[in-house]
């Protein structure tokens, strides 16, 4: 584990949030989770896509546009 253990840890809750809501990381997490992944793997899965997510709204200054990313 690398980085702020700060920030890590928000990401995380960010992805618990973004995959139990009506969202598109929903179905991302909803198709890890048929894919056999346990709970926590799939979330991870979607903390992961979530920080490439903001990493390319923020180096590209553009807002950010769901049916670009997932």
């Amino acid at each position: 584990k690398r980085g702020s253990p700060y920030l890590r840890h928000a990401i995380f809750l960010a992805a618990t949030t973004c995959s139990f809501h009506n969202s598109p990381l929903n179905a991302y997490y909803k198709k890890k989770r048929d894919q056999g992944k346990h709970h926590l793997t799939a979330t991870g899965a979607v903390a992961r896509k979530l920080t490439t997510i903001i990493y390319a709204v923020l180096r590209d200054s553009k807002p950010y546009e769901p049916k670009k990313f997932c």
